[in-house]
């Protein structure tokens, strides 16, 4: 390390995802004097590289703990050293290492890098011999530490010597290449953790994505999921059916992708492993290169970028692959390089994208199911008039009994040529894949379909064959025209079924394709900075920083600011907003909305995947995707299905025929003497065939794969055209579950925008008003909370200055999280600087206060507390009093001392959002608690809690007291508010047979919340809840996500969520239903009463059931509508009758008691939130 420079290592807490990290690496990078900012999400370390002398360490953990984290110092171990480690290969070695060293007992963190070669080991200096113990532990590891004994010794000596420094990392006395590693690894930690692809990378796993077609039901991805998951190096596998695609996790060393594809595809189904697409990296196609040369000039003159990492071109296939760093440089500025060089240059289609679209749609399944169902119609048609037709008139009956031979009749010879290409060419589909999923030993539905043609296929061959071995002078039983009818019915229901599906994934389809192709750039001319021309350019060209022009009934392109103009756009595709949002200079748009009736221009901020459509649709993929838990019940029973249904259809021929053999023909029900008779004397074993075919063809796990995935597809799309984001399908299953929502005050049921509604000083005080405020906005200045940035902003409207900086000057500024800050302002030259002011009484008051005897305050701004117990400035008994007035009225009061005086105070107040009462009371008719957490003071926040209705209010609340109440509340058990007399008689004699305990309802918690302080709290909940108006880390963290900033979205989740999950049960219950009823159906259980189910008509069923279940899925779109708020506070009583049952069930196992929390804030141990700036004492 250098002279110059000082290293700070501190412990955080409270880190969750990224988005933290990224929060506090920005927040740091902020101060001035930081170089570089390196933190460890895994060990939970920030380490911190300084110029000497600028920062300590109070103010950097105070930054941190300003973004809502923890820095306990006294964790934090005394020195740091920097090993190179030399013979690591993969994640394996640095797990070896991380170890061997964490198991000593002097070393308190470590951090490998594989990349850099080395190893940061955070030790006790109580070690006498460090060095040499580390060393030996790494070797012993079988990896070289490639340092003599002089160097160990002089690094020995050097860190020795800070053992006198507790939290700072000293100069190390190393050259500047060990500096460089260290810094180096500093970024790979910061890399790493940007990116989990990456990680995943140096594990040595590698995630791939596939495209798999084929898949019908949940027997399909079982398996799959089976044949894969046995195969060596494949750590994990998920498969998606509705979007066809499976997510392997797997080594690539041991089986690379190719493999994995053979795999999928040996068990009967379409495998493509789909390229992700990275921002970093371009194809072009490149038209006019005739030579090598082309090759040379174009791969030489675009390396000389600035930016350029890498390219190689094709002359064969003229495309060029370019890799880029997109901070240095554009795609635009790749392809006008190379468009200089007389070459034309496209941008290669995105056909990941285009396949995918392709694939949520259904186009190739539809156009291949439509016309293998035309083709099977072509031969079955035929068939089933001379089996089915032909023998119902007396004038045609001559022709079906033409005989071509003893025991061969016409009529079953055309059947046999025309059930041959349907059974063995069109039904090929299905005999290839059920024979590959017998030999992977996981039966799918295929196998069902396979086996029941097949058989009667088949004996309808050998009978023809009996009759003309015996030369019978009856007609055979044949039954061609059950095999052909049965795949004709079973294409039509896979045509059907696709139709279905393709509208269920609509809204991601529209989603993707509201990106528009190509944009109209301004050009500027560089000295003037005039736009000289206007430029038609395909979206994927633009680049951060581009003017882009938008006229009327244009899409917008990219996300951005408006620079000039102004217009309306029509955000609803995005966000849900069904209003037209305004829009003028300086506000930001989303790509993909469509413009209105204006013209204006943009400057493109955000480009590519960086776009908020670009994550929403990333969202919503990943959301349909996944599984939701009561999905494991059909992957199981997926399992066992097939096989079951076989043993059944064979166990139905077994013992039908055994019960005709031992009982004769006479003692069976008559429906079955009927059928009997109708085949022909002696012909009862066909007739006890098809009843096994029946059952065979009837069941159908189709329906229990489907009931799932289809209505989280069509609800996640429905929430995301509402501007509602769900992340999955175990986020839909604990959102209907909720019965407890707890609101966070600031930003969520207030609107976030804080204003001085009063200012004034005591009785006495030295200064005026005027000055105080000033004072006040001087020091908040230099402070980012918000109702620092309210005082200053009231002093800018009062005064007309842009900047308070240069009013006066600041030194020895203090913060102190939770409580206030503390400066002396210097206002030597204040009378000078006053005079660039706008002419106002609040000037001239403002000059009339100034002295010249005072030229330095020392001013503390902050809450009680942090006046009494940090400054010993107390308040007399009328000066609490009105603070308590102020505070009543639902204000929040800060106090202003200056020099060891208390000056005054002043009331700022945060606007109540006009939707939160309703949304409050549509809740509470929802059955669902509310609770208010917020870290103002209890006064207030009592305030704002009875004009919204909430009765358990929790004030003075940390980010951390935020999630101890949390994990309180989903400790306690339920209890619902009391329904009607009638039914607390009626559960009252229930609870006489139930224990109480059984009938207590756990807790569900759902929280509400827009910041960073939110995090973890949103993280601990069960449904967590953010507002798009919030920061990412705050969407990062939640379970939903909600693209408007309007509360109520928040009883539209829960609306939705609970009837989704609905129409989950509802679809599981058909489908069981289904198999219930009609497998018994199909084996003769109700023959005795005359009801029987023959194949064909099987065969329709089947076909009907899993088609019925993606069209009670799309129900979900065509009927769910918004609910109303009003409508909701109502009719809800009156229309969620199962509901109010369950709620009322606890009422009669205990007595209601009082489950309001005492606030965290009472503890002698609280720590303060950052909004806490007038907690109680």
């Amino acid at each position: 390390m250098m002279v110059d420079e000082q290293q700070f290592t501190l412990p955080v807490v409270g880190m969750t995802c990224q988005s933290c990290v990224k929060s506090i690496t920005s927040a740091l990078q902020k101060l001035p004097g930081v170089l570089t900012v390196a933190i460890s999400l895994e060990q939970g370390l920030a380490v911190v590289t300084t110029t000497r002398g600028v920062l300590d360490q109070a103010t950097l953990t105070s930054t941190i703990e300003d973004c809502g984290f923890d820095v306990p110092l006294h964790s934090m171990p005394p020195s740091t050293i920097v090993l190179p480690v030399l013979g690591m290969t993969c994640q394996s070695c640095v797990k070896s290492v991380t170890g061997a060293l964490s198991s000593l007992p002097e070393v308190h963190y470590v951090i490998v890098s594989l990349n850099d070669e080395n190893a940061t080991v955070g030790y006790d200096t109580s070690s006498t011999d460090i060095m040499s113990i580390l060393v030996r532990t790494i070797e012993e590891c079988g990896f070289d530490v490639p340092m003599d004994l002089q160097q160990q010794k002089g690094q020995q000596r050097a860190f020795e010597e800070n053992k006198l420094t507790s939290m700072t990392i000293p100069d190390v006395d190393t050259d500047s290449s060990s500096r460089n590693n260290s810094m180096n690894e500093s970024a790979a930690i910061l890399e790493a953790n940007d990116n989990e692809q990456l990680l995943q990378q140096q594990k040595g796993m590698t995630v791939n994505l596939f495209e798999v077609r084929g898949m019908t039901c949940a027997s399909c991805v079982n398996s799959i999921e089976r044949a894969i998951q046995c195969l060596d190096g494949v750590c994990s596998i998920k498969v998606s059916l509705l979007a066809e695609r499976a997510t392997v996790e797997h080594d690539a060393m041991l089986i690379p992708a190719v493999e994995i594809t053979a795999a999928i595809e040996e068990c009967g189904f379409h495998a493509m492993l789909v390229e992700q697409s990275q921002d970093d990296l371009v194809q072009l196609q490149i038209f006019g290169m005739t030579c090598a040369s082309c090759v040379h000039s174009i791969e030489r003159t675009v390396g000389k970028l600035e930016g350029v990492l890498s390219i190689a071109v094709n002359l064969m296939t003229e495309t060029a692959k370019v890799e880029y760093n997109e901070q240095l440089v554009g795609v635009r500025t790749i392809v006008d390089t190379i468009e200089d060089l007389g070459f034309n240059v496209l941008v290669a289609v995105n056909s990941t994208k285009n396949a995918q679209l392709e694939s949520l749609s259904k186009v190739r399944e539809i156009k291949e199911w439509r016309q293998a169902l035309i083709h099977s119609l072509f031969f079955t048609v035929p068939v089933f008039v001379l089996a089915m037709v032909l023998p119902q008139f007396a004038w045609t009956r001559s022709f079906v009994h033409i005989t071509l031979a003893p025991g061969l009749y016409l009529t079953d010879l055309l059947q046999f040529i025309l059930t041959i290409p349907a059974q063995f060419i069109i039904g090929s589909r299905f005999l290839i894949s059920a024979y590959r999923s017998l030999s992977h030993k996981s039966p799918t539905m295929d196998v069902l379909v396979s086996l029941s043609t097949l058989a009667a296929f088949f004996f309808s061959v050998l009978s023809m064959i009996r009759a003309v071995y015996t030369q019978a002078t009856s007609k055979p039983v044949v039954f061609f025209d059950t095999s052909s009818m049965l795949i004709s019915f079973i294409l039509m229901g896979r045509y059907l079924e696709n139709m279905a599906k393709g509208q269920s994934s609509s809204a991601l389809s529209k989603l993707m394709s509201l990106t528009p192709s190509t944009a109209c750039l301004l050009q500027l001319d560089p000295v003037s900075n005039v736009v000289v021309a206007e430029k038609r350019i395909p979206s994927e060209l633009i680049q951060q920083g581009d003017l882009l022009k938008i006229v009327p009934g244009d899409k917008i392109p990219t996300d951005g600011l408006v620079t000039a103009g102004a217009s309306s756009v029509d955000e609803s595709m995005v966000t849900g907003e069904v209003d037209a949002v305004n829009k003028k200079h300086g506000d930001t748009v989303i790509g993909g909305t469509v413009n209105g009736l204006g013209t204006f221009t943009m400057q493109a901020t955000r480009v590519g995947s960086d776009t908020a459509l670009s994550q929403i649709v990333r969202l919503v993929e990943d959301a349909q995707i996944s599984k939701a838990p009561i999905q494991g019940f059909t992957d199981v029973v997926a399992g066992y299905f097939v096989p079951c249904v076989i043993v059944l259809g064979l166990g139905t021929l077994v013992i039908w025929a055994a019960l005709v053999a031992l009982l004769d023909v006479d003692r069976m029900p008559s429906m079955l003497r009927m059928e009997m008779s109708q085949e022909g004397d002696g012909n009862w074993f066909f007739v006890c065939l098809k009843m096994c075919i029946s059952v065979i063809i009837v069941a159908c796990p189709c329906a229990l794969g489907l009931a799932t995935p289809t209505a989280v597809m069509v609800g996640t799309g429905l929430g995301a055209e509402n501007g509602i984001l769900f992340k999955g399908g175990m986020v839909l299953e604990k959102g209907q579950k909720v019965n407890k929502v707890v609101f966070d005050k600031t930003g969520t049921l207030t609107m976030g925008k804080v204003d001085v509604v009063d200012y004034a000083t005591w009785n006495g005080a030295s200064v005026s008003s005027a000055l105080m405020l000033f004072l006040a906005s001087i020091a908040e200045s230099h402070s980012e909370h918000l109702l620092g940035r309210a005082v200053v902003n009231k002093f800018k409207v009062l005064t007309g200055v842009d900047s308070v900086d240069r009013l006066a000057l600041v030194s020895n500024f203090k913060s102190e999280t939770g409580c206030g800050i503390e400066c002396h302002v210097d206002v030597a030259n204040l009378k000078e600087n006053i005079s660039t002011m706008k002419v106002s009484p609040f000037q001239r008051h403002l000059l009339d206060s100034l002295t010249d005897k005072i030229q330095q305050y020392l001013v503390v701004v902050g809450n009680r507390r942090w006046l009494e117990q940090h400054h010993g400035i107390y308040l007399s008994e009328n000066q609490l009093q009105t603070i308590e007035d102020q505070e009543r009225q639902g204000y929040t009061c800060i106090l202003v001392a200056h020099n060891g005086m208390a000056t005054g105070y002043i009331s700022i107040s945060d606007i109540l959002k006009p939707e939160a009462k309703h949304v409050v009371d549509a809740l509470h008719a929802l059955g669902i608690q509310t609770a208010m957490v917020t870290g103002d003071n209890e006064l207030a926040a009592n305030t704002i809690a009875t004009k919204l209705g909430i009765d358990e209010v929790h004030a003075g609340i940390s980010p951390n007291g935020k999630t101890q109440l949390i994990q309180r509340m989903q400790m306690e058990s339920w209890t619902p508010q009391r329904g009607l007399w009638l039914w607390t008689m009626v559960i009252s004699w229930l609870s006489r047979i139930r224990r109480r305990q059984e009938l207590e309802t756990k807790t569900v918690v759902a929280m509400v919340g827009d910041g960073i302080n939110d995090s973890p709290a949103l993280v601990q909940c069960d449904f967590g809840i953010a507002l798009c108006s919030g920061t990412d880390i705050a969407m990062e963290a939640a379970d939903v996500v909600l693209m408007r900033n309007d509360l109520t979205d928040v009883v539209t989740a829960l609306d939705l969520s609970r009837t989704i999950f609905r129409r989950i049960k509802i679809n599981l219950g058909w489908a069981c239903i289904y198999n219930i009823i009609g497998i018994p159906l199909a084996m003769g259980i109700f023959m005795p009463w005359g009801y029987h189910l023959h194949p064909m008509m099987a065969g329709l069923a089947m076909a009907a059931s899993s088609t019925s279940v993606v069209v009670s899925s799309l129900m979900l779109k065509w009927f769910w509508r918004k609910p109303s708020i009003l409508e909701t506070q109502q009719t809800h009583i009156l229309s969620s009758w199962s509901n109010r049952l369950r709620g009322w069930l606890p009422i009669i196992c205990r007595r209601k008691k009082d489950v309001a929390y005492e606030p965290l804030a009472s503890n002698a141990t609280q720590m303060y939130d950052l909004e806490s700036l007038n907690p109680s004492p």
